[in-house]
């Protein structure tokens, strides 16, 4: 949701779709392999790569631990592919970006083999990760950050200098802030997997946590928006600090104070209004700010534990470390900077390799001439109003491509096809007073329809379906035959209840359209305008 408020209205569906389908395919690789190479335990298995719960099943003794297990890891590969999308939005081919979701599970599981797995070497160093802000938030930024480089920008991001682009729908934006706010309350506190024991109070800590840090990034935001230059409050200053300070207190939510966390969430916003502009500046178009959020904010994350983490008093997850702030020395930093090192050289050395790989068989950037129209016309049939479509058809009619989707698409965000056909009528009519104007709108309404239900059949020669359809002016076509062949009828009716009448009128209309000579209706030459049958009398 959020994402699709950052795009250009014209590539709104394109990015839900691909959430779609993060899902979809993300699920399907991630229930094949992808468990079973981060949490598998069979022979063969390693402090790199797990081997076995492939195709995940369990037996009843353990079903409910593993399945739990997977459906919190199953949400947490699809949301690392999702940040990725958000970097590759408006250029990138659909097709193309379906085959990254489905194999994009490789470039997560890995690391969380390293990190959360059973005998993962990051995890036995003693690096702390509670909830993904490296292996999910860290990888997913520099993960698409590589994919944006390699897209290239958007035609003509950068010809007006590299100011942010108006946001295309900003509600969007801040309704997917807030099932985001809430869905890391749930990530966050689930990450302790458990209520047993002490488990829930830590739980609980991270919940709160969460919230705190969040709080703390949103009043960043409000700071910042209220003292820099100019007297607007922009929607991204409040949003990115809130989702940085999130992706900041993510890594440690179960082991900081309330005060910690209140400082994580500052500092994790501070660091996204510092960083907007890097990948800008560098020339990497990242629309939705995946990297800035991400990426920054996951480093932040990872740093943050080596400071404020406090030992967990044998619940496991500290291993007995602390911070620096909390008398542990700088031992537990320095594994947090590695694992961040190792986290970003592998997403980024997997990310290139599967889309160059990718692009051999499926071009990832879309054409030029697609970009311009949008990827919810070309590729999803959807055509929206006041969104640029039109004058990029009008450019590019000539392309048989652009014209075959043209013909198929379906308009949202305004009025319906027939009624707009109506309207044009209406227009160019210009028939007053009222109760006549309703009347030739009904019975145009009707005749169009019925007009239009018999395209598809090829027509005789003589039929009124062939000749109004080929002229270039239809609209005064179907004008000439309401004024001159339907004046009997539609003064009947004008002055008569729409209910009583109606049916008759339009088995009258639809026994024109497909009975009567095109001539004889444009010049009025009927031989009987109120014919008996149809009860107007």
């Amino acid at each position: 949701m959020l994402e699709s408020g950052c795009v250009t209205v014209k590539n709104e569906a394109n990015i839900m779709m691909k959430n779609v389908v993060d899902v979809v395919f993300g699920g399907l690789t991630y229930w094949c392999f992808g468990f079973g190479l981060s949490f598998g335990t069979d022979k063969g298995s390693s402090s790199v790569l797990g081997i076995g719960e492939f195709m995940v099943d369990s037996k009843f003794d353990i079903m409910g631990p593993v399945f739990a297990a997977f459906m919190f890891q199953l949400s947490f590969a699809t949301t690392a592919t999702t940040i990725v999308s958000g970097a590759m939005a408006e250029r990138c081919n659909f097709r193309g970006y379906c085959v990254f979701s489905l194999m994009n599970t490789i470039v997560y599981c890995i690391p969380a083999r390293w990190i959360w797995g059973p005998t993962g070497f990051l995890a036995e160093m003693g690096a702390i990760d509670i909830a993904g802000s490296g292996a999910v938030h860290l990888l997913g930024g520099v993960s698409g950050f590589v994919a944006a480089c390699m897209l290239g920008p958007r035609l003509g991001r950068y010809d007006e200098g590299t100011a942010s682009l108006p946001l295309g729908n900003p509600t969007n934006c801040i309704v997917g802030l807030f099932i985001l706010w809430w869905g890391w309350l749930a990530f966050n506190s689930g990450s302790t997997f458990g209520v047993s024991g002490d488990k829930w109070k830590f739980a609980a800590r991270a919940a709160v946590t969460t919230m705190i840090a969040s709080i703390g990034g949103g009043l960043v935001g409000c700071l910042y928006a209220l003292f820099k230059p100019g007297k607007f409050f922009e929607v991204m200053d409040l949003v990115n600090p809130i989702l940085g300070a999130l992706v900041g207190v993510t890594a440690g939510c179960a082991v900081y104070h309330t005060y910690d966390a209140f400082l994580v969430g500052i500092i994790g916003g501070i660091v996204v209004l510092v960083v907007a502009r890097v990948p800008d500046t560098l020339g990497v178009d990242d629309p939705v700010g995946a990297t800035v959020v991400h990426g920054f904010g996951g480093v932040w994350g990872m740093i943050a534990v080596g400071l404020f983490t406090e030992d967990d008093r044998g619940l496991g997850i500290t291993k007995g470390k602390s911070g620096v702030f909390r008398g542990g020395g700088v031992k537990l930093l320095q594994i947090q900077l590695f694992a961040c090192l190792c986290i970003v050289l592998w997403s980024a050395i997997s990310t290139f390799s599967l889309l160059w790989f990718i692009n051999k068989l499926v071009p990832i950037r879309m054409e030029h001439h697609e970009e311009l129209l949008g990827a919810d016309f070309v590729e999803h049939l959807v055509r929206r109003r006041n969104c640029g479509i039109t004058p990029a058809i009008s450019a590019l009619g000539h392309r048989e491509d652009v014209q075959e989707v043209k013909r198929n698409a379906v308009i949202i965000g305004g009025t319906n096809l027939a009624h707009e056909k109506i309207v044009n009528i209406i227009a160019d009519v210009k028939l007053k007073p009222w109760n006549i104007v309703k009347a030739k709108v009904w019975a145009a309404s009707i005749f169009v329809t019925s007009l239009q239900r018999r395209r598809g059949i090829a027509p005789s020669r003589n039929s009124i379906s062939q000749w109004i359809w080929s002229g270039e002016e239809p609209n005064k076509n179907v004008e000439k035959i309401v004024d001159n062949s339907l004046g009997k009828p539609i003064q009947e009716y004008q002055y008569s209840n729409y209910n009583t009448k109606s049916e008759h009128f339009t088995n009258y209309l639809e026994d024109l359209s497909t009975n009567y000579n095109t001539e004889d209706l444009i010049f009025g030459k009927l031989p009987n305008p109120n014919p008996p049958k149809y009860a107007w009398n």
